[in-house]
């Protein structure tokens, strides 16, 4: 642990080391990003090196570092760390694949079937009429309610535009066009209860869902057992899902939920660097 420069009376800062659990692989791909935005647009000068910058930019979004306590340890501003933030966040943004070119990837690949999940990022609670739709009654939370599909091994290929958290799975597929990209591409998807009725074609489902219990219907051992080897196969996708959320930063959003769609794109390219390197 190491002091930094005193401040008024006698309070000094405090600065200690802790480990950042990414690869080289994740650091040099986002320096060298950074690089050549850098040289694209000319700028000349920045306060740290490429460098520099991509790993504090790494333990914000992987350790949900406090940007003002990044500053306090590199002697610079939260707002320069700020701005660093949002523009790496769109520049990896921008390398996230579009679902149809994903799903397209896939098929000339081999692959036959991707799984399809939904879920509820936290967010503060904020106040006011605007926020309201933000409230999912389903988890009794407020969040932001994402989309994303995987391949059969669970390594992310697509995640939609974040939407309110009241959204219900199947709406939010049905305003991406899911179903229409999986016929254009000719593949099947596997997905849990929440997206029944997504599929129109009840003798050839593109989206297979499993059966469902009513209070006057109970399922059938058969029905039961459907349900058991889907779940089974929709495993993956929840390792997916896991491996999105160990960027902690999506523990509970503090960003403004407009630039959210961003963020959960940026850390998709991310995860996949990571998935990568692990192979």
């Amino acid at each position: 642990m190491t002091k930094t420069k005193e401040h008024a009376g006698d309070t000094v800062s405090l600065v200690y080391q802790c480990r950042l659990p990414l690869s080289t692989h994740t650091l040099t791909y986002l320096s060298d990003l950074l690089r050549r935005h850098l040289k694209a647009i000319r700028s000349r000068w920045r306060a740290l090196p490429p460098g520099r910058i991509a790993v504090i930019v790494l333990a914000v979004l992987r350790h949900d570092q406090r940007l003002a306590d990044m500053a306090g340890g590199n002697d610079i501003s939260a707002t320069t760390i700020r701005r660093w933030r949002d523009e790496l966040i769109h520049l990896l943004a921008a390398k996230a694949p579009r679902l149809d070119r994903a799903l397209k990837k896939i098929a000339r690949r081999g692959g036959e079937v991707v799984l399809i999940d939904g879920t509820l990022i936290p967010t503060q609670r904020r106040t006011g009429k605007a926020n309201r739709p933000n409230y999912s009654g389903k988890h009794r939370r407020h969040g932001l309610h994402v989309i994303a599909l995987t391949d059969e091994r669970g390594r992310l290929v697509w995640i939609s535009a974040a939407r309110p958290g009241r959204t219900h799975d199947i709406t939010a597929a049905r305003r991406d066009r899911i179903l229409a990209h999986l016929r254009a591409a000719g593949l099947g998807a596997l997905a849990d209860l929440g997206f029944i009725g997504l599929a129109d074609d009840g003798d050839d489902p593109v989206v297979v869902t499993g059966f469902k219990a009513t209070r006057a219907r109970r399922l059938a051992p058969a029905e039961k057992e459907a349900n058991r080897v889907l779940a089974a196969g929709r495993v993956p996708v929840e390792r997916g899902f896991a491996h999105l959320k160990n960027w902690r930063i999506l523990t509970k959003l503090r960003t403004d939920p407009a630039r959210a769609t961003h963020l959960f794109r940026a850390l998709l390219v991310l995860t996949n660097i990571e998935a990568t390197t692990d192979n």
